[in-house]
């Protein structure tokens, strides 16, 4: 019997392509860069198992140059927005898998430092002494604000947004959150968190935090009437995807002093910047950075690898998304 064919769009950690290869014949992308569509729809010709990243659009185009015997579609990541579930659904044939709760703290890290880095003024003061600009210590220069006994308010309290509550509590943050529904009590008593509409934490929440996931109801968020009612003293971070924000909403809201700040790991048409963004002192702008740590990214790809093999073994998966019953 010949070997499950695996392909691999980009290159990801080397436990996770050994894992695949013990299992496949794995075709590995040699471009470190996104496929084109249409390099896309060559590679995956004849796979039984397509292991792809957040920058692959995964459609019906896909699935038809993929072929009848494709198994498994194990996307590296625990977002999906890039993939068509509607199509696999439809398709009643094609497993589809992600990464969830591997990236949870490195993205909640990341998450606590935009807001440390918000408020405190950091970005600015590296530029400071990155530009040598001349400076010397003062009473009153470049003050930040302090976050102990201020209000953090989580937009989509599931794992990176708990876990970005613990932090924040840690520091001393009361924590409100809102969401389509109310957590367990048991984790809003470790948190000390409460539930609120989504009016009432954008109006009284010191800094907005934003950990839901990216669809239909949730493009454009956070559009030009939301950031108006925020405080003006207060800042947004979002470390989930960029669409969930109206990006030049931001820039004009950041512009006219509507709030305060915002950190951002993650960009509205990523990797291209809104040039506004760059122009601005108060927004800090880091790079998807997230689940950016040796350990994360290799546990990533490792689960996409094990869910991957499971399917392919006629076994359940670790994480699926979309089941073949």
């Amino acid at each position: 019997m010949s070997r499950p064919r695996i392909v691999v769009t980009r290159r990801i950690p080397q436990p996770a392509l050994d894992l695949l290869a013990e299992h496949g014949d794995v075709w590995l992308s040699p471009h470190d860069r996104p496929l084109t569509r249409e390099e896309l729809f060559d590679a995956v010709k004849g796979a039984d198992a397509i292991v792809c990243l957040l920058h692959d659009a995964i459609d019906d185009e896909v699935l038809d140059a993929a072929g009848p015997q494709l198994k498994v579609i194990a996307n590296v990541a625990v977002g999906y927005n890039n993939v068509n579930t509607k199509a696999i659904e439809s398709r009643g044939t094609v497993w589809f898998t992600n990464t969830p709760g591997v990236l949870t703290e490195a993205t909640a890290d990341i998450a606590m430092s935009l807001i440390l880095m918000t408020t405190r003024r950091l970005g600015e003061g590296e530029r400071v002494i990155r530009s040598e600009t001349p400076w010397v210590w003062s009473m009153f220069y470049m003050l930040g604000t302090g976050i102990q006994g201020k209000t953090l308010g989580i937009v989509g309290l599931g794992l990176i947004g708990q876990a970005t509550a613990r932090r924040a509590k840690a520091f001393g943050m009361e924590i409100i959150y809102s969401g389509r529904r109310q957590a367990d009590p048991a984790i809003e008593a470790e948190l000390g968190a409460k539930y609120v509409s989504f009016d009432e934490l954008l109006e009284t929440a010191d800094v907005v935090s934003l950990h839901c996931p990216l669809n239909d109801e949730t493009k454009h968020l956070i559009n030009a009437d939301r950031l108006a009612q925020m405080r003006e003293d207060a800042y947004l971070v979002n470390t989930t995807r960029g669409p969930v924000v109206d990006e030049q909403a931001l820039v004009d809201a950041l512009r006219k002093g509507e709030i305060k700040g915002a950190g951002l790991d993650v960009f509205e048409e990523e990797p291209k910047i809104n040039p506004g963004l760059l122009e601005l002192e108060n927004a800090v702008l880091i790079p998807h950075l997230g689940s950016a740590t040796i350990e994360t990214r290799t546990e990533m790809g490792l689960l996409a690898a094990k869910n991957t093999v499971a399917i392919l073994n006629g076994e359940e998966p670790p994480s699926p998304v979309v089941r073949v019953s």
